[in-house]
């Protein structure tokens, strides 16, 4: 027997729809991006991207095309396409992202990959310490950073504990501030999806509500071995340029921190002093045109082995700097 398939009114109303790789098809066309298209049909199917590709052939009810017709709108209206799809990867996560926080980019996944070599170092040079490696990150947003840390930490600092001769159970501590109570509440929501998954890494992470390192307990004062942070780094001016996609969409507050785009920065720099313990590091996310005048602003409050590392495409992207006393 044929089996045949309904036909549903294409995106335009136009040319029907039958299948899911009609569907894919349709929706690559408008939004001239064939991964967009795999992306946005599968979220509506409620299918694994990975698996899109083993399904073309199935029929599709008039219930994904009218969702896949809504997202497709706010797609071609210039919303990002993490929103419309409402969760998104960042290196070992999948967590929900909407405009309570910026979206996760892969400049930021690399800040995380500096951030755990320093974890990594500084365990191997606090040689038979027993005390909880602290790590602080500030301005968390929807809390990649932060997940990350409390995900990966322990097995990147794992290696250099067992050569030394070390219990391999290093005993980590992650705290995330944000003042914007709506980023705390997408955190919150990413920490629950973590605990899920690895209750154990997400037991690591303590989240609080608090303008930079005002949200910290004062006993954290001196015992922070990183301090790690995406603030925000954009100009007012280059505010006004920015592609609408992001311009339009994303917080203004953790995009610009005020007319030079270096004021929180300038304030993670001056802190920081005060929370690093001997030989903590700090690791600042920053734009590449920003590297020089922050690299000098570390070494004047008295950083040592200031240095600003490149990301994936080469670019100038990460401050590290070190307190001095170890």
């Amino acid at each position: 027997m044929i089996t045949t398939h309904p036909d549903h009114p294409g995106l335009d109303h136009d040319a029907p729809i039958r299948t899911v790789g009609q569907l894919v098809a349709s929706v690559s066309t408008r939004l001239h991006s064939e991964n967009e298209g795999r992306w946005i049909v599968a979220q509506a199917a409620t299918i694994a991207p990975a698996r899109i590709l083993t399904v073309l052939d199935d029929p599709v009810s008039a219930e994904t095309v009218e969702a896949v017709r809504v997202m497709v709108q706010r797609r071609t209206a210039g919303e990002p396409l993490q929103y419309i799809l409402g969760t998104w990867s960042f290196r070992d996560l999948e967590v929900n992202v909407d405009p309570r926080a910026l979206v996760p980019r892969p400049e930021t996944e690399q800040v995380v990959e500096v951030a755990l070599i320093e974890l990594q170092r500084l365990s191997r040079e606090r040689g038979e310490a027993t005390d909880p490696l602290v790590a602080v990150d500030l301005g968390t947003g929807s809390g990649v950073i932060a997940l990350s840390l409390a995900l990966e930490a322990v097995d990147a600092v794992r290696p250099s504990s067992a050569s030394a001769g070390k219990a391999t159970d290093i005993e980590i501590a992650v705290w995330a501030t944000d003042v914007s109570l709506p980023a705390l509440e997408l955190a919150r929501i990413n920490l629950a999806g973590l605990a899920r998954r690895d209750a154990a890494a997400a037991s690591r992470l303590t989240l609080a509500e608090g303008s930079w390192f005002d949200a910290l307990p004062p006993r954290l004062a001196g015992h922070v071995h990183l301090v790690v942070s995406n603030p925000p780094y954009v100009s007012a001016a280059e505010w006004t340029v920015l592609d609408p996609e992001v311009r339009d969409h994303e917080p203004h507050n953790a995009l610009v921190p005020g007319e030079s785009g270096l004021e929180a920065i300038e304030i993670l720099v001056d802190q920081a002093r005060s929370w690093l313990a001997p030989g903590g590091v700090l690791v600042v996310e920053l734009a590449p045109h920003q590297a020089a005048t922050v690299l000098s602003l570390a070494e004047r409050a008295g950083y040592l082995d200031a240095d600003v590392l490149p990301d994936l495409a080469g670019r100038a992207r990460a401050l590290t700097a070190r307190w001095p006393g170890a």
